[in-house]
């Protein structure tokens, strides 16, 4: 009888070790995470010069779905960063006006507000200054200036009195910097809280066996050099191809904006948030699969073979980055009907 009970405490005692060590494995995980990555904030802080209102949210949304922002009335914001697929239109380059390629892959909008630079290339500071790009370039919306823009949304009445909401103390509210200030306190909201930042904030359980493995392997490959922060990416630039070349583009990258030699092939590194619905992948969208971009990712940037188990495993923890959009940003907006001469469609 003694024998059974000093079994039975042996094991219990045993089992309360191995618990205590699975906790403790767990907790030690959670704090090497939070040396690379940070969980995303409930809001993003506004610039000074931006200050975020309802007002002025409301107003950004109904641009971004505005498609009387470009030359033929056809194409928004939407239609390249599709809120319903990730932010993205999943597709290589995207089509523009006359139906003319981008040459680039439309990086997605959501969390886009927590990056350091916006486009691939940073050329726009901002998301104020990334939101006046589009709208008047020549292959995307193709509006010729700022003034048809303007003339076109003055034929629309409540649009003036939405403007004149949203920026109460201008003379002239409705100019083409606040229609990027609009869109760009909107896309503020686009934030897109995972699972992963419930583990980053404690909750070793929001990840699954797999999900942790593959979060091991992300740090101890050293994916974490340029895979960090609260995007983890979008917060500093890389060359693409440290340790070969890149096969399928001969892209410039940033040497376009400097006109400098070592910015050859150098791009910001893009949000893993969402990735797993983002799809083709890199600045050409040339990959479909993302198991092949991680295996890519691997061989040109850190210079190493992935074996299938460490590619499967990788995936495995970038599915735990796929997160919630907010209800309201997914609803459409019904946008306001012209009752003045409004200038048609242009197509050519």
């Amino acid at each position: 009888m003694n024998r059974v009970k000093i079994f039975w405490e042996a094991f219990f005692i045993f089992s309360i070790f191995i618990v205590s060590t699975a906790y403790a494995q767990e907790a030690d995980l959670v704090q090497e995470a939070n040396k690379f990555f940070k969980p995303l904030p409930d809001r993003i802080s506004s610039p000074p010069e931006n200050p975020t209102t309802p007002e002025k949210i409301r107003l950004g949304q109904m641009l971004f779905f505005e498609p009387r922002l470009s030359k033929s009335m056809a194409i928004s914001c939407n239609s390249c960063h599709n809120l319903a697929t990730g932010g993205v239109d999943n597709l290589p380059t995207s089509p523009g006006h006359l139906s003319q390629l981008g040459g680039r892959n439309s990086p997605t909008v959501l969390n886009a507000g927590v990056q350091f630079v916006q486009f691939w290339d940073g050329r726009a500071a901002t998301l104020e200054d990334q939101a006046k790009g589009p709208i008047l370039n020549p292959v995307e919306m193709a509006m010729p200036d700022q003034e048809m823009v303007l003339s076109r949304l003055r034929t629309i009445p409540e649009y003036v009195e939405l403007f004149k909401k949203a920026f109460p103390t201008e003379k002239d509210p409705l100019t083409y910097d606040n229609i990027a200030k609009a869109i760009a306190a909107f896309e503020r909201t686009l934030l897109t809280p995972s699972r992963f930042d419930d583990f980053l904030k404690g909750n070793a359980g929001a990840l699954n066996p797999a999900e942790k493995q593959g979060l091991k392997q992300v740090i101890q490959k050293g994916c974490v050099t340029c895979h960090n922060g609260v995007g983890a990416g979008g917060g500093m630039y890389q060359k693409f191809g440290i340790f070969g070349r890149y096969e399928f583009s001969d892209d410039p990258g940033r040497q376009n904006v400097t006109k400098k030699e070592q910015d050859r092939h150098v791009f910001k590194v893009p949000l893993w948030r969402n990735v797993t619905r983002t799809a083709p992948y890199f600045h050409d969208g040339s990959i479909w699969d993302l198991r092949e971009a991680v295996r890519i990712m691997g061989r040109l940037q850190l210079g190493k073979q992935l074996n299938e188990e460490e590619v499967d495993s990788i995936v495995s923890f970038l599915h735990a980055l796929e997160g919630t959009i907010p209800e309201e940003a997914l609803r459409l907006p019904v946008l306001p009907t012209a009752t003045l001469a409004t200038p048609k469609p242009v197509f050519k």
